[in-house]
């Protein structure tokens, strides 16, 4: 079934399984699909973020479990405390799935990777739907789940155009100013392979 996403300001995609079948203003591709099925997001439609410290977050950071919060907090443990802690292929399986999950909830898409190197970690960003993109060395900055936060310029995804990978983020807020002053906290949903991996409540 072809679902057409459209933002505040009528800009739209038409998605058909994994594949952006169309892109244009919502008239149009109504027009032109009269059976989809249409969302309408708060905000604006973007191609989605790129998060440069992919293994920073992901194989160099513990995402505690929210049961865990009490003991560990909910902010990604590095360093001393990620050593203190007692880690199999389980714990990092489900830690990745965690820091994944909080990843699409900020708008990313695709992350930048050297090689992972810790298989549960490598598996479950295989089966979780967000993209990875090879890197040569550190990019320096602050891993950070919020790339406006990590303190270097910030990377969208290539532009979506009709037959490029359905992989898109809204975010709650009137332009792309607004969304570099409020960060990308302001998200509201996250779109891989055609199927909505994050929507806020």
């Amino acid at each position: 079934m072809l679902t057409i996403h459209a933002d505040s300001r009528g800009r739209a995609l038409a998605v058909k399984g994994a594949w952006i079948a169309d892109a244009g203003e919502l008239p149009e591709l109504v027009a032109a699909y009269p059976g989809a099925r249409v969302r309408q997001w708060p905000g604006i439609l973007t191609p989605g973020l790129i998060n440069l410290h992919g293994n920073e977050l992901l194989e160099e950071a513990y995402h505690p479990d929210p049961r865990e919060a009490d003991e560990l907090g909910t902010e990604p443990l590095t360093g001393d405390a990620l050593a203190a802690l007692a880690m199999d292929d389980a714990r990092w399986g489900a830690s990745a799935r965690r820091g994944v999950q909080r990843m699409l909830a900020h708008g990313t898409v695709r992350a930048a990777c050297e090689e992972l190197r810790n298989r549960a970690v490598r598996d479950a960003v295989h089966r979780s739907g967000l993209a990875v993109m090879g890197r040569i060395g550190r990019p320096g900055g602050t891993p950070a789940l919020d790339p406006y936060d990590a303190g270097l310029p910030v990377e969208f995804a290539a532009e979506r155009a009709r037959d490029s990978a359905a992989r898109f983020a809204v975010f709650d807020v009137r332009d792309e100013a607004e969304l570099a002053e409020r960060g990308a906290g302001t998200c509201v949903a996250t779109v891989a392979d055609g199927r909505i991996v994050y929507r806020r409540r």
